[in-house]
């Protein structure tokens, strides 16, 4: 299973749409489970803290945990593809984490199995998530050696 745990929710019904398609697309392939949780706006320190909190709530510690970090290790799709192929081999649940607009605590960034970035550039939280789905099912369709990927 792939769960994918982020701070915040869809707004715009084009990125529900786009979300929901790609959700359809992947079930052919995998279980995916998208987890919202609330986002909070204090101050840095306590956001993050109250952040930190509800994503650890959503993850096990039989679980490969990615950080989608702009700091993190950048991949081709082709060794993103690679990457979750490895891990489902080992790992049952692959958790995906988005942070909020302050990024996550340094206790997620040290907890994570891996940081992952898929630019240097700053993406809207809500678009990004439709990014990564794509580039997930981008994967899964790299992996089964159907056409799609050029």
């Amino acid at each position: 299973m792939i769960k994918i745990i982020c701070v915040g929710k869809i707004k715009e019904q084009y990125l529900k749409d786009a979300i929901e398609e790609y959700k359809k697309r992947l079930s052919k392939y995998i279980k995916l489970e998208i987890i919202e949780l609330q986002d909070v706006d204090y101050d840095i320190k306590k956001t993050l803290e109250i952040e930190k909190n509800n994503i650890i709530n959503h993850i096990k510690n039989t679980d490969y945990n990615i950080l989608l970090d702009i700091n993190g290790k950048e991949l081709t799709s082709i060794e993103f593809s690679n990457t979750i192929d490895k891990i489902r081999n080992n790992y049952s649940n692959i958790n995906f984490i988005i942070g909020g607009s302050y990024g996550v605590h340094d206790d997620i960034k040290n907890m994570v199995n891996e940081r992952i970035s898929f630019s240097k550039l700053t993406f809207p939280h809500q678009l990004f998530r439709v990014i990564l789905l794509e580039q997930i099912y981008r994967s899964f369709k790299i992996l089964n050696n159907e056409e799609y990927h050029k």
